[in-house]
């Protein structure tokens, strides 16, 4: 039966709501800037009525669940985006930093040295005999390498770099990974029973859920789809079981957490290596399988796949640059050497190769089938005796007299004059020595007889070239590195020829001693407009050399250019994303100042009613006086 008391219950009752309603506008009030809160809304129903005659009469009314305004669906989409905005915000300012090494546009840079470095053998060829021009040559071409060199420098090193950050933020995934799972054992503790909702712990969750889809592109995997229609139509809740994967590796199994793994203990190079780890401790490659947030952007700048024998990136935008560059470079030192071996000296010695003396040489080194030719000059440049030397697949760099090898064509005993003198012929000129070093590498030497180099006699290696074409000749010279130029075989290690950075004077514009011979440094010149084979991984190109830097410099461009235009559009994106993400679940300061009104005047209206109720217990009261 409804009494006076009751009514005093129904007021007080009404005060709780109210409370309830002002406590968490407050908190809505206080969270309004901390990121990723959504707003709270109270949800209250009548109380149970009281059964009386004639019918149910009102108990009051009591708080159902405090809610949070929160859609499931925006979220996602906000989520996908942030993502795709990390990784291209990532990809963009990497890609802006690596163009600054090729500035190219502004008429500076490496193209700009190389074009200086040909007109310097142009100048040198107009006047051969000039040691002034020799110095100014050698230095323009130390200009050129090391200009070479500090740019392949400074894209190894923005690997680096990205190496190290691949590293510091796989960490942070298996950190905030562990996170969530500490997290959803809160929830379900708090949610036990399900008799409320966990609100804050679910909107830390989400922050964290975020971060991980920014980092690695993770997505969640989670049961039930709750609406919350009652307090908005938009407003839902993902229930039940609950997952995260990175493309079908589980990394979050509701409150267990399985750490992804990285290492570079087993990388020659320092490069890192990620993996899922199984129960059973078995590793599974993950590095080609993550392509979403920075750690996506990083592997896809970086290289994701690595090559198990020599520890190197296979694939990326930043390895790919490396990669060319050092073709660049190699192709620039070899094809520049085979024209310098037309240079007569007395000796030459090759480059430390791993080439044992019996493999094939065209096998292991970049050699073509054909032939060279062996020329002795005498000391008024006259030619003294030539001999071919063929090379095709068979070929090695010792064998004995008459062999199909190197020493054994040239210490084949031969009329190479056709004059029937047995001591005038190559092999009586030339000595051949293959030498094995400490350091596990070869190499060979060409020597001229004592003797001869006493009288003034001089040698040089001439490629045979087909229709007049560089490419077309063996780069036997070239690839072994015999009487070079260039020091080096790839981009970070090119470098002016040691003896002639010493002595500039060395420096020969012609294939014979004579006075006057420019054939060598006219040959440099026109070296500039010949085509050579650039290998870079599988691809062969057919290029010039400034074709070739062209390759790579446009290449930088145009990829930096285009992610400069998708990071415009995802930006557009992810701004009109999180509007309508901000649309729902953030707090709107001027609607909470409404809810704050609305339920002080619903308390103050509660307190109205036990005032009045107080009042009538005095009248009852006072009945009795």
């Amino acid at each position: 039966m409804a009494s006076i008391f009751n009514a005093l219950h129904i007021g007080y009752t009404g005060l709780q709501v109210a409370q309830t309603g002002i406590n968490t506008t407050g908190h809505n009030i206080s969270n309004a800037e901390v990121e990723g809160y959504s707003r709270q809304r109270v949800v209250a129903k009548a109380a149970t009525p009281l059964s009386t005659y004639p019918g149910n009469v009102g108990n009051g009314a009591e708080v159902q669940d405090i809610k949070r305004i929160f859609d499931n669906f925006v979220f996602d989409r906000y989520s996908a985006v942030s993502r795709d905005k990390e990784y291209s915000d990532f990809e963009k300012k990497t890609l802006d930093e690596l163009s600054t090494y090729f500035p190219e546009i502004d008429g500076v840079g490496i193209k700009a040295d190389l074009t200086k470095y040909y007109d310097m053998w142009q100048t040198f060829a107009d006047n051969p005999d000039n040691d002034a021009i020799k110095l100014a040559l050698t230095t323009q071409t130390e200009t050129l390498t090391q200009h070479i060199s500090s740019t392949q420098n400074q894209v190894k090193s923005l690997q680096s770099q990205l190496n190290d950050q691949l590293s510091v933020n796989i960490n942070e995934v298996n950190s905030i990974a562990q996170k969530i799972a500490d997290i959803n054992k809160s929830i379900d503790i708090a949610e036990a029973g399900d008799t409320f909702t966990a609100n804050d712990l679910r909107d830390q969750r989400n922050v964290l859920e975020r971060s991980l889809s920014k980092l690695i592109g993770a997505e969640v995997n989670s049961g039930e789809l709750t609406s919350n229609i009652q307090i908005d139509s938009s407003s839902n809740t993902k229930t039940g079981s609950y997952s995260i994967h990175v493309n079908g590796f589980n990394i979050v199994d509701g409150n267990t957490h399985h750490p992804i793994h990285i290492s570079n203990e087993d990388n020659p190079n320092g490069f890192y290596e990620v993996a899922y780890e199984r129960q059973d401790g078995t590793l599974i490659p993950m590095d080609e399988k993550i392509n979403g947030g920075v750690v996506g952007s990083i592997l896809n700048l970086r290289g994701g796949s690595i090559d198990t024998t020599s520890g190197m990136p296979t694939d990326g935008v930043i390895q790919n640059v490396i990669s060319q560059m050092d073709a660049f470079a190699k192709g620039l030192i070899e094809s520049t050497n085979n024209i310098y071996a037309r240079a007569a000296t007395t000796k030459m010695e090759s480059n430390e190769t791993t080439l044992n003396s019996t493999d094939a040489i065209m096998n292991s080194l970049n050699i073509n089938e054909g032939t060279f030719s062996v020329v002795v000059y005498d000391i008024d440049g006259n030619v003294t005796s030539s001999r071919d030397i063929t090379i095709n697949q068979a070929t090695t760099m010792t064998g004995a007299v008459g062999s199909n090898s190197i020493q054994g064509q040239l210490e084949a005993q031969k009329d190479d004059n056709a004059d029937g003198n047995a001591n005038n012929d190559i092999d009586d000129f030339i000595s051949f020595n293959w030498a094995s070093f400490k350091n596990g590498k070869s190499g060979m030497e060409l020597t001229l007889d004592p003797a001869a180099e006493s009288k003034g006699y001089t040698f040089a290696l001439h490629d045979t070239l087909k229709n007049d074409s560089y490419k077309s000749g063996t780069n036997f010279a070239g690839a072994m590195g015999l009487n070079r130029y260039f020091d080096g075989d790839d981009a970070q290690s090119i470098e002016l020829n040691y003896a002639i950075a010493n002595d500039p004077t060395l420096v020969s514009a012609g294939q014979t001693p004579s006075s006057g011979d420019n054939v060598v440094a006219l040959n440099m010149v026109q070296h500039q407009y010949e085509k050579f084979d650039f290998q870079v991984g599988s691809q062969k190109y057919d290029l010039t050399t400034y074709a070739m830097f062209d390759l790579t410099a446009t290449e930088v461009g145009s990829k930096t250019m285009a992610a400069t235009l998708r990071n415009e559009t995802i930006t557009t994106q992810f701004r009109a994303t999180e509007m309508e993400y901000d649309s729902v679940s953030k707090v709107s300061i001027d609607e909470e100042m409404t809810n704050l009104i609305k339920y002080q005047t619903s308390y103050g209206a509660a307190a109205k009613v036990i005032t009045t109720v107080d009042q009538m217990m005095t009248t009852l009261l006072g009945i009795k006086q």
